[in-house]
């Protein structure tokens, strides 16, 4: 579903239309300003609609690349856990084993549970005490489970019967995490660039289809009268500045 100020953008490049089509009917219109005229206005309005179809691309692959890479990245936080419930079984030494659920914890964006503190009072454990949680970005849960099968290729005894937790199959899906990054960053990078120059289009200090509609709308005045018909018409055409 589109927001509202897609539908803002949208809405101003179709009221230009309206706007072109009203004043191409009156007589009198004749600006002596190169942009407020007919075929300069319309050559504005193709290259405002292309840009907005520009926009709507490059957010659907934008959204495309997200999407994949949420179905890429689906398994990650169960597999892990699945490896630290194996290591758990191996008799490994303390700090390989604390080293692995440091990991695992950074993976799943959780911290490790700190010791309650005590209310003074009463020696008990105080109420309230929470455990803080991070938000890992898909680059660095990618970056840690690199780290734990570093980890896990040093480990002997880490020699699992099932397929999907044998290192011959997490390195590969280490690397489809990595690269499923990729085209996120970039979809993003390709968008952003539409998006600045939609805006420049839209809303640049004078050459922008705002600005241009406004003095559309004045030169109308300036020829017709502040009470006239015709001013009205295109008065009632409305355009916005929207956030970008």
């Amino acid at each position: 579903m589109s927001s509202n100020s897609e539908v803002g953008h949208a809405k101003n490049v179709a009221n230009l239309q309206k706007l072109i089509e009203q004043v191409s009917v009156y007589t009198l219109y004749n600006p002596p300003v190169k942009n407020l005229q007919i075929s300069d206005l319309q050559s504005l309005y193709t290259t405002a609609v292309a840009k907005l179809a520009e926009v709507e691309e490059k957010r659907t692959a934008n959204k495309n690349a997200i999407t994949q890479r949420q179905i890429t990245f689906e398994k990650l936080k169960p597999i892990c856990t699945r490896i630290i419930s194996l290591l758990d079984v191996l008799a490994l030494p303390e700090g390989t084993l604390n080293h692995a659920k440091t990991l695992n914890r950074s993976i799943q964006g959780k911290s490790k549970k700190p010791k309650p503190a005590e209310n003074p009072d009463s020696g008990q454990p105080a109420t309230g005490s929470q455990i803080s949680t991070s938000r890992q970005s898909y680059t660095q849960q990618a970056e840690n489970f690199g780290i734990l099968l570093q980890l896990l290729a040093t480990i002997p005894s880490y020699k699992p019967n099932e397929d999907d937790l044998k290192l011959s199959s997490l390195t590969p899906y280490q690397a489809s995490l990595v690269s499923a990054t990729q085209p996120v960053d970039q979809t993003e990078a390709e968008l952003n660039v539409r998006l600045i120059e939609r805006n420049q289009i839209l809303y640049a200090e004078e050459t922008g289809l705002y600005i241009i509609a406004q003095n559309v709308k004045k030169y109308v005045k300036s020829i017709y009268g502040a009470t006239s018909a015709e001013y009205a018409k295109v008065l009632s055409i409305k355009f916005k500045m929207v956030p970008k």
